[in-house]
């Protein structure tokens, strides 16, 4: 028993598996936080926008 434990702690097979689905983890969490803080100013700034094109129509069409 004693041998089995030795061998399955030595034994690194899947190793690479575990630090892919890690670091896939931490990028999926990364891009989800940038959302998170981009999501609010990207709407003001759309909102601005809009309000500019429509301000713009109405100066070009009186």
């Amino acid at each position: 028993m004693i041998d089995f434990i030795k061998s399955f702690r030595a034994d690194e097979d899947g190793a690479v598996t575990v630090d892919w689905v890690v670091l896939t983890a931490a990028v999926v969490g990364m891009a989800v936080l940038t959302y998170a803080a981009l999501a609010e100013n990207t709407q003001a700034v759309t909102n601005a926008t809009g309000a500019a094109v429509l301000t713009a129509e109405d100066f070009l069409t009186n």
